[in-house]
């Protein structure tokens, strides 16, 4: 699988912390109860940070569910998902046209909310694949379920009814299989556990559903607002990820891309520049896969330059590589990018 493309240390939005909050407090495990178990200051948690860091979040689902007593505190922090969880994305959620759209916005501005993982989805003749690719693997059972069962409310919440319950696979174990009948209360169906990937599977038509209600006059806006929100992301980035950004990109045309030879370029040894993208929270092929998606994208939109051409210009020796890459990033081949 392609390395998920973030390039500065992993955050989450103080209100997409909110559900978990608002779970464990239903459960009698207050703030202050949270963050003595988490070793985080007194304070940390309410009012509600601005941020929070990726790690400590994970760490917080998974001592919730000790605290509270609750094997299934992961699908029960889903449960308490808003529209005001997702952020400025939310609002764009809301403006779409249909539930394509809602998905499509997704993979593009999840990363305003949190950078737990990264979402994709596939179409496989009449059945689509929405896969959530989480940073953190199968040993976080809640994450991994927090995540789907929040779609599964958020998605009930704007289509204004129950749909139709998904044929769902989860790469965590389940939790006691003698408490597993919640996931059919909250998700609609019962998961296969131990999966290859975290996976739901509809039927596509689903994707041509309206969203009722939307407001799509302000599409525009919100992407326009939330656009801004990814500059103003990328341009905090630390000036290391930034440096090898450039370095990757003025390289891309003329063949592949090694750690090494930008590190020669930023006259750092290769073990040191690894180091460095460490402390940033990212690491070389992240940053590779970031630059190498921008310019894409930017190459996509040129219409004199075909698939071939473009998957030279990334520094791919064949094209195949290229449409597995930005399919993995994108969610679509690039060919089926270009045309939508």
């Amino acid at each position: 699988m392609t390395p998920p493309l973030f390039d500065h240390a992993k955050r989450v939005a103080g209100s997409y912390l909110q559900p978990l909050m608002e779970a464990a407090a239903m459960r009698g495990v207050t703030a202050r109860a949270l963050e003595t178990a988490a070793g985080l200051a007194a304070g940390a948690l309410a009012p509600l940070p601005e941020s929070l860091p990726a790690d400590d979040y994970v760490r917080l689902l998974d001592i919730g569910a000790t605290l509270a007593n609750d094997p299934h505190f992961g699908l029960h922090v889903g449960q308490c998902v808003k529209l005001g969880t997702y952020t400025v994305y939310g609002l764009i959620l809301l403006s779409c046209r249909d539930f394509g759209q809602v998905f499509e916005q997704t993979m593009r501005y999840e990363q305003l909310a949190h950078d737990l993982g990264r979402s994709a989805i596939t179409i496989d003749d009449d059945i689509a694949h929405y896969t959530w690719h989480s940073h953190y693997g199968s040993a976080h059972r809640h994450l991994a379920d927090s995540v789907f069962a929040g779609i599964r409310v958020f998605s009930n919440w704007l289509a204004g009814t129950a749909l139709p319950a998904h044929a769902i696979t989860l790469t965590h174990d389940g939790g006691p299989p003698a408490l597993r009948e919640e996931y059919v209360k909250v998700l609609g169906d019962m998961p296969l556990f131990n999966a290859q990937a975290n996976v739901a599977s509809f039927n596509a038509m689903l994707l041509s559903w309206p969203v009722p209600n939307a407001d799509v006059s302000l599409y525009p806006v919100l992407r326009q607002h939330a656009e801004q929100l990814l500059q103003q992301r990328a341009s905090s980035a630390p000036a290391i990820t930034r440096q090898v950004h450039e370095a990757i990109v003025a390289s891309l045309s003329g063949g592949q891309v090694r750690l090494a030879t930008i590190a020669e370029t930023l006259k750092l040894s290769p073990r040191t520049l690894q180091r460095k993208l460490s402390e940033a929270g990212a690491t070389f092929q992240q940053v590779l896969d970031q630059a190498r998606f921008a310019l894409a994208k930017e190459y996509l939109r040129r219409q004199e330059l075909n698939l071939v051409d473009i998957a030279f210009l990334l520094g791919y020796q064949e094209q195949s590589a290229f449409n597995h890459a930005f399919k993995e990033w994108a969610g679509v081949n690039p060919g089926a990018w270009r045309s939508g």
